[in-house]
């Protein structure tokens, strides 16, 4: 199935109305069925390039297992949406090219897994890591900035994934005060990159408004944060009206709102508190009409377990 009939199958089968949302599972389990392997920066360049080829033929073969198996615990826990481990293919960026080449070769390898993802219904997205910033002062982040988005958007074109938001790569603001920098550089960004990108508020640097606005000017979608907002914004409840607001701002900036993907966490110690908390036990009243969510809480499928479980509970859906 190309991309382009992929997005025309999802497009025809959204969410029913009135359903609750599709729970998404981010990266590992709380349990250990979901895990993947890495290898350190030390370790890879104590290797000869011939061992650095069979050790990253060997590490990317078992992570790919590894996250067909992922797809099968989401299958059976009836979870329709997956964050990959923005470390599935470590070194695969660098410029020895050696991890690069092992992935070409690997290419129908990762074209099953995006494969199944599709025939399972299970939708695959990314979330880079803090090194990703746009927008910074220093040219080389920049260059090496783009140069691991890269490297994410063709591992997604390896799978077999489509260049839309569907399969979205997120990423924060970047460095504050410097919007206009970052509106610029996704303008130039190569095209299987920014027809995936997204930009996330966060507590820091960039208010949901302020990223809101970059969104809007820059043409990408915005993933609304609510646990972010209320922190940014010293707010005492997610059911502020402004939470509700920025949702739908935020829906505004999706061509296919039915795609619209929004984060849920709840503060560990306190309802500020910035560390993730295990559960979720507080959430937008706004976020019963969101297609989509991510759990960003420490205990996964537990936490999305009881999210669905409290929810039935109170008789929301």
């Amino acid at each position: 199935m190309t991309p382009v009939e992929l997005d025309n199958l999802l497009v025809a089968h959204p969410k029913a109305e009135g359903s609750p949302p599709y729970l998404g599972l981010v990266c590992i389990t709380f349990s250990k069925q979901v895990r993947f392997r890495t290898i350190t920066r030390t370790r890879y360049l104590q290797l000869t390039e011939e061992q650095r080829a069979n050790a990253l033929k060997e590490l990317y073969r078992d992570n790919l297992q590894r996250l067909d198996r992922a797809l099968t615990f989401c299958q059976q826990n009836e979870i329709r949406l997956y964050r990959m481990s923005s470390g599935l293919f470590p070194m695969s960026d660098w410029e020895d090219e050696i991890g690069a080449s092992v992935l070409e070769e690997m290419s129908g390898d990762l074209s099953k897994i995006g494969q199944r993802a599709s025939q399972l219904g299970i939708r695959m997205v990314l979330h880079p890591d803090q090194y990703v910033v746009l927008n910074s002062d220093s040219p080389q982040v920049v260059t090496a900035s783009i140069k691991i988005l890269k490297r994410h958007a063709l591992n997604l074109d390896l799978l077999g994934l489509p260049c839309s938001s569907w399969s979205l790569i997120n990423i924060h603001g970047g460095k504050s005060q410097r919007a206009e920098q970052l509106v610029e550089v996704i303008s130039q960004l190569p095209e299987n990159i920014k027809s995936r990108l997204t930009l996330e508020n966060d507590e820091y640097a960039y208010s949901a408004s302020e990223i809101l606005e970059v969104c809007q000017r820059a043409g990408v979608p915005m993933v609304f944060d609510a646990h972010h907002h209320i922190c940014h914004e010293n707010l005492d409840s997610y059911d502020d009206p402004s939470v509700a607001e920025m949702f739908y701002a935020a829906q505004q900036t999706w061509t296919n709102p039915e795609w619209q993907l929004v984060h849920i966490s709840n503060g560990e110690e306190a309802f500020h508190d910035r560390k993730h908390s295990d559960l979720i036990t507080a959430m937008p009243s706004v976020y019963h009409q969101a297609p989509w969510i991510e759990v960003e809480a420490k205990h996964k499928e537990e936490a999305i377990a009881y999210l669905r479980s409290w929810w039935l509970l109170e008789n929301n859906f």
